[in-house]
């Protein structure tokens, strides 16, 4: 009877820690984001620890319906030179498509 209290103790200290920690790996930049995930168990993340509230939590923005879409650069398909969405504006629409092809 009593591991079973030790065992309920332990996973009641691991559980916040754990979520704070897989915040602060949502929160680093996609690149390192995928380095750390990927030796992460899929069901400890998105099964037992609450990551999908943390991902929502993490990656909401502040833009609403209408706002002008934030400027970046990226580089172009063959990597030989760079796109800035600010040098499309006001020139022709630019349509933004994010996903897998795969």
């Amino acid at each position: 009877m009593k591991w079973i209290a030790r065992s309920v103790a332990l996973v009641a200290a691991l559980y916040p820690t754990l979520s704070a920690a897989l915040a602060g790996i949502i929160l680093q930049s996609p690149g390192r984001f995928g380095q750390v995930m990927k030796h992460v168990p899929m069901a400890l993340a998105w099964g037992i620890l609450p990551g999908r509230s943390i991902w929502l939590w993490a990656r909401d923005g502040s833009l609403a319906v209408g706002d002008q879409a934030p400027d970046f650069t990226l580089s172009t398909h063959d990597h030989s030179g760079e796109a800035t969405l600010s040098s499309h504006r006001g020139v022709r629409p630019v349509v933004l498509v994010f996903g897998s092809y795969t």
